[in-house]
């Protein structure tokens, strides 16, 4: 489970963003064809179609079949990940931080067996690769362990802000560090947050992950 960077799409619908702010793209006015968009941006037809849905969404733009897709308006709300982009590193992982707890219990009341099962094979490839000296994958391997949890806890907008947050500590983390000493250290609490979610112990899970946020291990 690999954490997502930005997507195609979404560095289009970026771009068009940009285009609109700068009156490129006038509200009222038609946008160019897929094929012509396309072109512009050296994109395939599905990045098109999926910018021009995102921007749909969120009310920048009017797709009229038979017709075209006009600007609407030049009012742009900032998406949670742009705005991740921009922040610092110190204020993502307190927003991580803040939410892993909650994650955790919830996690440990609504996981399946499937999902137990991911659990625990991230917790053992990130011991494996801790023991290896292998700091990317590993902290790779950490932040799916967390992920998958998050993907337990039965609530879908809390998982996706989890994610978000996640990709962006990994990018710093990708630049700063080069150790596995930490994880080696920090193995046993995480089988312990993974035993307090199997044991569906939400009271628990909260603790312990607490306790890995506070690095009380």
């Amino acid at each position: 489970m690999q954490i997502q960077r930005k997507t195609l799409a979404q560095e289009v619908a970026d771009r068009l963003i940009e285009g609109i702010v700068s009156n490129e793209y006038a509200v009222g006015e038609k946008l160019p064809t897929e094929p012509e968009l396309m072109k512009i941006y050296g994109v395939g037809r599905s990045s098109i179609r999926e910018a021009i849905k995102i921007l749909s969404i969120q009310g920048v733009l009017d797709v009229q079949q038979g017709v075209g897709t006009f600007v609407i308006s030049n009012i742009i709300h900032e998406s949670l990940e742009s705005q991740m982009d921009k922040a610092q590193i110190e204020d993502v992982q307190e927003v991580r931080s803040l939410l892993d707890a909650k994650i955790a219990a919830k996690a440990a009341l609504h996981r399946d067996e499937e999902q137990l099962e991911k659990i625990q094979f991230y917790l053992n490839q990130r011991n494996t690769l801790a023991e290896e000296k292998k700091a990317l994958e590993c902290y790779q391997a950490d932040i799916n362990f967390h992920i998958a949890i998050a993907e337990a806890c039965g609530n879908s907008l809390l998982k996706e802000i989890y994610k978000i947050t996640s990709s962006h500590i990994l990018r710093s983390f990708e630049i700063r560090h080069n150790d596995t000493s930490s994880f080696i250290i920090s193995q046993a609490i995480h089988e312990r947050l993974y035993l307090a979610i199997e044991n569906k112990n939400a009271e628990e899970a909260a603790f312990i992950a607490q306790q890995i946020v506070d690095q009380i291990y």
